[in-house]
C-alpha cells in the first residue's frame, strides 16, 4: 500500500505530479464517497492551471461510486462551504491549493451542512481508503450536473452587513489574480465603495507572484496602492479567498 503524503491534518496539499495528480484524485473521489456514502456532492476549482483536470478526475471518482455531483466551476473555497448548505447536498469537495506555490494543488473537504472533515473526523480514514485503493466494483454511476450559486453567495454575504450604515470609502482590492476577483465584482453594484483593483483578473500563472498575504513582500503591491491612491482601506486575499490581510 502506497502512502500518500499530500494528506494534512485538515485538507489534501502537495506537488504536481509526484504528490498529487489525476490518478489519485480519482482515488479521493472513491475514498471520500466509500466514507461518507453520499447521494450527492458539490466540487468546484480554484484558478490553478491544473484544477480543472483535477476536479474532472475527482468528478469520475466520484461518479463511478454511484454519486451524483454538482459543478459550480470556478470558485473560492467559501463558495464550496456556502453551496453544500444552499444546496442542500452530502457533502463538498473544492479542488484548490490556496496561497502553497504555483506546482501544488490540492482538496478541502467538507460533509452535509457544511461540517469540515478533518483528520479526527474522517480524513484519515479517506487516505487510508485512498491508499489502499480497493473499491467496489462499478455498477450504476452517478449523474453530473451544474450550477451557479454566485448570486445566492453574493446575496448570503450581503446579508451580513447593514449596507445602509456604510460610508462611502474608497478600498484597494487585490485579489492576487485568483478566485476572489468574480465576487469582488458582483458586490461592487451593492456597496458605496470605489473598489481600486489590482492584480484582479484570474490567473494561474500568477503574473504577479503566487497569492500569498502572509508573505511579507507579498503586500508590497497592496501597501504601494494603498499609499499612491490615499484609500481608507486595503484588502488582500489568498488564491481561494478564505482569509485575507487587512491594511
Amino acid at each position: 500500500m502506497a502512502s500518500l503524503d499530500c494528506f494534512t491534518a485538515y485538507d489534501v496539499r502537495g506537488r504536481i505530479p509526484d504528490q498529487i495528480n489525476d490518478d489519485i484524485a480519482y482515488r479521493i473521489g472513491r475514498a471520500y464517497s466509500k466514507f461518507l456514502d453520499p447521494s450527492i456532492v458539490v466540487v468546484g476549482y480554484d484558478i490553478r492551471l491544473t484544477s480543472k483536470e483535477l476536479v474532472e478526475a475527482l468528478i469520475c471518482g466520484l461518479k463511478d461510486s454511484g454519486v451524483d455531483v454538482i459543478n459550480i466551476g470556478l470558485c473560492g473555497t467559501e463558495e464550496i462551504y456556502f453551496a453544500t448548505s444552499f444546496l442542500q447536498t452530502d457533502g463538498g469537495i473544492v479542488v484548490t491549493a490556496s496561497h502553497n506555490p504555483k506546482n501544488y494543488n490540492g482538496m478541502k473537504f467538507v460533509r452535509e451542512e457544511s461540517k469540515p472533515i478533518s483528520a479526527d473526523t474522517g480524513l484519515n480514514d479517506i487516505k487510508r481508503f485512498a491508499e489502499e485503493n480497493s473499491f467496489v466494483e462499478i455498477t450504476k454511476k452517478g449523474k453530473l450536473s451544474a450550477a451557479d450559486i454566485k448570486e445566492a453567495y453574493v446575496n448570503h454575504l450581503l446579508g451580513c452587513i447593514d449596507i445602509k450604515s456604510l460610508k462611502p470609502f474608497r478600498v484597494v482590492c487585490n485579489a492576487g489574480n485568483g478566485a476572489a476577483g468574480q465576487i469582488i465584482d458582483r458586490l461592487e453594484k451593492h456597496l458605496p465603495f470605489e473598489f481600486i483593483k489590482i492584480h484582479h483578473d484570474a490567473n494561474g500563472d500568477f503574473p504577479n507572484g503566487v497569492p500569498n498575504p502572509l508573505l511579507e513582500h507579498n503586500r508590497r503591491p497592496t501597501i504601494d496602492a494603498v499609499k499612491a491612491h490615499q484609500v481608507n482601506l486595503g484588502i488582500a486575499w489568498d488564491g481561494d479567498f478564505d482569509r485575507c490581510f487587512f491594511l
